[in-house]
């Protein structure tokens, strides 16, 4: 088919697929000159700045990452193959199982399940500003809250042409949420032809990737469109396939949850201390006199035998607890993603000065993630700050084993005889594994429109015009099949007769709960729960968010005045409106009127619905002084509907003394305002968090904390019966924008010596120094660190009052108050390194070599008491890390139509505080080598390796190429993290253990 021929059939397709986008113009225009498209090719946008300009290297460091070097990754998106670059911190990716079983953290967004972010210089993905092709991209809705960062899930890598990386600060160019830099994702726009792409891919123990695209381009005279459709289905993996992930606490005995399938019963028998009922210490379950903590045994029948206590000091046929539920085979390496898009671009040439221009993208993705079946914590002891608390078992329950009541409040309706008034239930748990495990389906839909024009003006040396309208929606549901009602629990746990034909009823004769069946949490696996019972108690529940952003921006660039020496002093103005509105609709039964009244055994949640404007106007100036320097400005001001109005700015150098070196630099203030979330959230959230009094009087006790333990009431030989501590997370109304400052000093050397030597036919080296300092940083306080700090007298006051242990909690920490606030700031510091060399053409090839390196210096953390937080340079918290030195290193290999590609990653060594451990101390030795709660456990570096070998021209056809490839080719190991909340490892800074093998055509025609 000739080119003629193969436009033509484009254009058409296009035309059949687009027509919203043709307008019904038929102007004739003239060819642009000669001299206009030479201008139009010399001077380009680059991010960092609206100016366009001729210059390669500009005063802000941008990593331009081409089309071809992302196919050469094995990627499977735009977030994954951005979380592998040096300058990449923590950031969320389909290997955080995040199901909601852990609440929801603190910054009001939600648990982002399914989502793949990008995270800058450790800042965090909130304050790193997502473009495509320059406009700002809609953030993400996971429907567990309001976010405040994009998904790149949301943008197919069909569509890619390249990416910029802005690794600066911009929030004078681009406005809030720029802090950290920018990710500026450039669509295909001059693609002609048709691109079909088909790749499988398996990291063996499932996982499967099947990808599917297909791209077609083409137009004529005034039109050029661009369609593409994309299909992308990953399969996850069970944890249950690599040995590290299948235990709960890597090399520990398997289990970390109380809530076993034989359940565990933490009360008080008043009749076994003294014979009468009121005998147990005030309502208060700690004293082993008259205090039971006891199991049934595997495939044993409960047989209470009237409290009598047997050899092992439990009564009847029971056992003490001991032994806890491995929750962890039921957990998802990775999680299950599909997506399928459409998009569409067009321009049409309206003269020879005005262009009208379009794109439209839908995108929807299916994902979901499982954690291990609902377990069911009742009972003071929980002290989940719910009704879960206090929900009692009867005596008269069928199968209550006890004989009495088992009272979690005071109450006149709970207990029998003198001592009706007696909390004597500490802590009833039970994991029905009958049920099967929990599952969090999502369905995720972005729209996106953007309509627009752009232009020149004869104005003075020439100027470009652009004004854009764009509309995005980012939509999310999500059904939770298996948990629990906890209303319905409480009435099949209350009072319950049997009628004259032996059948068993909740409520009274008088009073019957209609469709109520009494439930068995006392069978163990010998009697397992019924599907009649979980039928009445388990429930679905649906979630759903939505964001939308709307912009309006115009912009104007061009040169000012004549410097002489072709130097034209550049500008660029602009103006941008936009709206944002959220909403967040959880289910009711995890959202009450009434405090602390949910009815889901699922994390509480409060609904949000509100929206805000931003009014701004940007101004630039560049000044080329003389040819080998020249200076740039911008500021911008910022008027939010929701604070008021904010102005930053930003000065830059460019020096070039010699003609192989440049010297540059940037000075920058910005600013993020908090986002919706932050402001209006409100949740819980389930934080693991080690409390150093677990252990209090015994020989398993953090040093230093008896006097701290002591003052707060903690019961001799107390343990922590959840380490899964409830606390209220979420927004604060009252917040204010976070300012920083950052600078950047660095330089690009190309030693004209090595251009097309008998060695070398190119060379670079950058090198790029750069400090990040944000004040009134908007964070939640760091809890663990905290009161650690309050255990051991570092810290006597203020914070210290998050922590409290209500009376009849059996010493165990009460809900947690962790909202935002303006915390303090944060610095950071550190050296990003690059280097390319392309070697000679040969006879046998052409080789190349690159590398990428960031070494963070320092990173710090403090609130406005001026105490650290734990997350450190070189240290693992909070499943993420900030290794001192990431680097990326590709060797490549060029030979007629073979093209080969090694690449190799390197990720320096981590420590974490093994006090942070939980029960799990295996990998925290002592001087002596047996495990310890104190030290450090170090998690050593680690390097991938990733390969791919591409034939152009395959099997003789023209324009089909194959590529076969693997990532972590020699299947490494993430080293093993006692502190990770799940699957033993930090999946925000390593890959999953196991190679990943793929195939894939592309055929052009």
């Amino acid at each position: 088919m000739t080119a003629i021929r193969r436009s033509r059939l484009c254009a058409a397709v296009l035309t059949a697929l687009l027509p919203a986008a043709l307008p019904a113009l038929a102007q004739d225009a003239a060819s642009t000159t000669d001299t206009a498209k030479a201008k139009t090719l010399d001077r380009v946008t680059v991010t960092g700045s609206r100016i366009k300009q001729t210059n390669k290297v500009t005063s802000a460091p941008v990593a331009i990452i081409t089309r071809e070097t992302i196919d050469k990754s094995g990627s499977t998106s735009v977030g994954e193959y951005l979380q592998t670059l040096t300058a990449s911190g923590k950031a969320l990716n389909p290997k955080f199982n995040s199901s909601g079983n852990f609440g929801y953290p603190p910054d009001g967004g939600g648990i982002g399940a399914g989502s793949s972010e990008v995270d800058l210089r450790n800042l965090g993905s909130n304050r790193v500003l997502v473009l495509v092709d320059g406009i700002r991209w809609v953030n993400e809705s996971s429907a567990s809250g309001v976010s405040g960062s994009a998904d790149l899930n949301t943008i197919p890598l069909s569509i890619v042409d390249r990416i910029e990386v802005l690794e600066d600060g911009a929030s004078a160019i681009y406005g809030s949420d720029a802090i950290a830099g920018v990710i500026n994702i450039i669509t295909r726009k001059n693609f002609d032809g048709a691109d079909v792409h088909v790749k499988y891919g398996s990291y063996g123990h499932g996982g499967n990737d099947k990808e599917g695209d297909i791209t077609i381009g083409g137009g004529g005279d005034h039109f050029h469109g661009v369609f593409s459709a994309s299909y992308v289905k990953t399969d996850g993996i069970s944890s249950s396939v690599w040995p590290q992930s299948s235990i709960a606490e890597p090399g520990a005995a398997p289990g970390a949850s109380s809530a076993t399938p034989q359940g565990r019963f933490i009360f008080c028998d008043p009749r076994i201390a003294t014979g009468s009922l009121g005998s147990c210490d005030g309502g208060d379950v700690n004293s082993s006199a008259d205090s039971w903590d006891i199991t049934v045994g595997n495939g044993v029948v409960p047989n209470y035998n009237g409290g009598v206590a047997n050899s092992n000091g439990a009564p009847g046929n029971y056992a003490p607890f001991t032994t806890r539920f491995n929750y962890a085979p039921y957990n998802l390496l990775l999680t299950p993603n599909q997506r399928k898009s459409i998009f569409a671009s067009a321009v049409y040439d309206i003269n020879d000065s005005v262009s009208l221009h379009g794109k439209a993208l839908y995108n929807e993705r299916d994902s979901a993630n499982q954690a291990a079946p609902e377990p069911i914590f009742l009972g003071p002891f929980f002290q989940s700050g719910g009704i879960a608390d206090s929900i009692s078992v009867s005596a008269t329950n069928p199968y209550n084993p006890f004989g009495i009541d088992l009272c979690a409040v005071a109450s006149p309706n709970c207990g029998t005889g003198a001592g009706n008034n007696v909390a004597n239930m500490g802590f009833l748990t039970k994991r029905p594994i009958e049920l099967g495990p929990r599952i969090y389906n999502q369905n995720v839909q972005t729209y996106y429109i953007n309509l627009g024009l752009n232009g020149a003006l004869n104005w003075g040396n020439g100027m470009d015009w652009s004004v854009d309208f764009v509309h995005s929606e980012n939509k999310a549901a999500q059904v939770f099949n298996n948990g629990f009602d906890l209303t319905k629990l409480k009435a099949a746990l209350g009072p319950a007769y049997q009628d004259a034909s032996g059948n068993f009823f909740c409520g009274t004769p008088a009073v019957t709960i209609s469709g109520c069946v009494p439930l068995d949490l006392f069978g163990g696996e010998a009697r397992p729960i019924t599907q009649q019972m979980l039928s009445y108690v388990v429930v679905t529940q649906h979630d759903a968010s939505k964001q939308v952003l709307d912009v309006a921006t115009a912009n104007l660039t061009g040169d000012l005045w004549h410097m002489g020496d072709n130097l034209n002093a550049g500008f660029a103005v602009g103006y941008e409106h936009r709206r944002y509105a959220a909403d967040f609709s959880p289910d009711p039964l995890r959202f009450s009127a009434i405090p602390n009244q949910q009815a889901s055994q699922d994390a509480f949640a409060a609904p949000i619905s509100s929206s805000y404007t931003v009014d701004e106007g940007y101004a630039e100036l560049q000044v080329p002084w003389f040819k080998e320097f020249s200076t740039d400005f911008a500021v911008r001001y910022s008027n939010y509907s929701t604070f008021g109005g904010a102005t930053t700015g930003k000065a830059g150098f460019r020096w070039q003394p010699i003609e192989d070196f440049v010297l540059r630099g940037t000075y920058s203030s910005g600013f993020r305002a908090p986002n919706i979330g932050e402001l209006h959230g409100l949740a819980q959230f389930g934080p693991t968090l080690k409390d150093p009094c677990d252990g209090f009087g015994t020989a398993d006790a953090a040093p230093g904390t008896a006097a701290y333990c002591a003052a707060q009431g903690v019961p001799v030989g107390f343990n922590q019966a959840n380490t899964q501590v409830t606390s209220v997370t979420g927004g604060n109304p009252n917040l204010k924008p976070e300012k920083s400052r950052n600078f950047n000093l660095g330089g690009v050397w190309s030693p004209s010596w090595a251009d097309n030597t008998g060695w070398s036919s190119k060379l670079d080296f950058e090198a790029d120094y750069f400090h990040y300092k944000i004040s009134n940083a908007i964070q939640a306080p760091d809890i663990q660190a905290i009161i650690n700090a309050c255990s051991t007298g570092a810290l006597v006051a203020g914070e210290c009052g998050l922590f409290v242990r209500p009376a009849g909690s059996g010493g165990n920490l009460g809900p947690i108050i962790d909202t935002l606030a303006n915390l303090g700031q944060i610095t950071t510091s550190g050296l990003d390194l690059k280097a390319n060399w392309v070697g000679p053409q040969t006879s046998w090839g052409q080789l190349s070599a690159a590398l990428q390196a960031t070494h963070t210096i320092s990173y710090r953390a403090v609130d406005e008491i001026g105490f650290a937080f734990e997350r450190a340079v070189g240290v693992e918290t909070d499943n993420s890390a900030i290794p001192s030195w990431q680097t990326n290193v590709q060797f490549g290999w060029k030979y007629g139509d073979w093209n080969a590609e090694w690449n190799v990653r390197y990720i320096s060594s981590v420590t974490e505080n093994c006090q942070n451990a939980g029960s799990d101390t295996t990998f925290c030795p002592d001087s002596s080598g047996a495990a310890s709660s104190t030290g450090f456990h170090k998690l050593g570096s680690t390097v991938y390796n990733d390969v791919q070998l591409a034939w152009d021209h395959a099997f003789g056809k023209q324009d089909l190429k194959l590529s076969v490839g693997a990532n972590n080719v020699f299947a490494k190991d993430p080293p093993p993290c006692v502190t990770c909340t799940l699957n033993g490892y930090d999946a925000g800074t390593y890959d999953l253990p196991f190679r990943f093998v793929y195939a894939e055509l592309n055929y052009k025609f």
